[in-house]
């Protein structure tokens, strides 16, 4: 098992043209791949940097825990992503622990990766997403 670098760093916000703007114009960085999936909840845009990327995101009508969070936080980091290689191995490692998991097992995230996100509360409070990236690394 290995984590091989910080995938994203996804952001809440409720205005996900506004900020892709904001970014392009103060920065310079432009989106590379915007993509709405309904069955998560959210719209999402991803502005790489580097290996890394930026993963703003924008909740759709009905997803509840995104909507609560830029309610109670406003706009803001929301989770950090790391690229694994192999996301159900990971959950079994970290549950083997007694340590809790948001997702029992891997579901599709994005451009039809293999995600499962870590409880805070497991890691100091700090939402993280195991993303299983390109097996050819």
């Amino acid at each position: 098992m290995k984590i091989k670098k910080i995938s994203h760093i996804g952001i809440a916000v409720s205005d996900l043209d506004g900020i892709l703007k904001l970014f392009k114009v103060k920065l310079g960085l432009e989106h590379t791949h915007r993509e709405t999936l309904p069955e998560h909840g959210v719209e999402l845009a991803v502005v790489p940097i580097g290996e890394s990327a930026l993963e703003f995101i924008r909740p759709l009508e009905g997803n509840v825990s995104i909507q609560k969070f830029l309610e109670k936080r406003g706009p803001g980091m929301h989770h950090i992503s790391l690229e694994v290689d192999n996301a159900a191995e990971w959950i079994e490692h970290i549950e083997s622990d007694g340590d809790e998991m948001i997702d029992r097992k891997p579901r599709i995230g994005a451009a039809g990766c293999p995600i499962a996100f870590v409880h805070p509360k497991t890691l100091g409070g700090v939402l993280i997403e195991l993303e299983e990236g390109d097996k050819s690394d």
